[in-house]
């Protein structure tokens, strides 16, 4: 990039609080180098400081930015044809990540090498770490943060956060293993070496509840470091009635025996060389 960080995210924050200025050619070079930057994995939109998760508002700006910048464009690979304003990623082999037909990742997005995608999805502005498996039809949204060593089983649907500049992603953090047909958003947090069992629905407001000990104690947008979640129920009163609402329950904490059953990835990554 031929300008810094900060001077960068100044320039973003003055073009998105002042739309007009986004005609200029300084303004344009800016959104540019963001988003190139993000590509290259040189920029992030949220970091780990500490034990805190931070969100650089200021690159979901940008890429917002870029919507607006760029225009429709049609791209005929082999055949298939697209028509779209973002342009794919490309040069996976010199990126050493491999890339299953018809896996599809956006320019702006980064992946670390190592990273094996099946047939899946991955957005603009998102970071999928080194050892993940996004697998058959998963798709992992916009800004989305993945960490290392995480498998995303078939069909899992991470979601994507963009607008308000500011609001958390969803961050699935190293180790973490999500079942199939998971749904995570709204900013959810998965931390380190968590695992989810199939059907597990999470957004910000889902009650995780830890049964575990002789009391529930509730968390929300959180799951704990290394805890064992399932799908439940609990009864909600209505002006109707009373009715079960989806709720996850951490039943217990990974062990040996959960690594066992989780160790597809590995065991692929071997296969594969990578």
């Amino acid at each position: 990039m031929t300008t810094t960080t900060a001077d960068l995210a100044a320039t973003i924050g003055n073009v998105f609080a002042n739309p007009d200025q986004l005609n200029r050619a300084e303004a344009q070079l800016a959104v540019e180098e963001t988003i190139d930057g993000l590509d290259r994995g040189e920029l992030r939109l949220a970091e780990k400081v500490g034990s805190e998760w931070i969100v650089n508002s200021w690159i979901q700006q940008a890429i917002l930015l870029y919507f607006r910048l760029r225009q429709m464009e049609t791209w005929q690979v082999g055949q298939f044809e697209y028509h779209d304003k973002i342009p794919l990623k490309r040069d996976y082999g010199r990126l050493s990540v491999r890339v299953v037909p018809p896996a599809t990742a956006r320019y702006g997005s980064y992946l670390e090498p190592g990273v094996i995608m099946m047939p899946s999805y991955v957005n603009i502005g998102a970071r999928v770490g080194s050892g993940t498996m996004v697998d058959t039809w998963a798709t992992v949204g916009s800004g989305a943060q993945i960490g290392r060593n995480v498998h995303l089983a078939g069909g899992v649907g991470i979601g994507g956060v963009l607008e308000p500049p500011g609001a958390r992603p969803v961050i699935v953090e190293d180790g973490a293993f999500i079942g199939s047909r998971c749904i995570i958003t709204e900013g959810s947090l998965i931390e380190e070496g968590a695992v989810l069992g199939a059907n597990v629905v999470l957004t910000g407001s889902t009650p995780i509840i830890d049964v575990t000990g002789s009391e529930p104690v509730t968390h929300r947008g959180r799951v704990p470091a290394r805890s064992v979640v399932v799908p439940g129920t609990r009864a909600r009163q209505f002006p109707a009635g009373e009715f079960q609402v989806a709720c996850a329950l951490i039943i217990g904490q990974r062990s040996e025996s959960t690594d066992v059953k989780t160790s597809l990835n590995p065991a692929l990554r071997e296969m594969v060389g990578l």
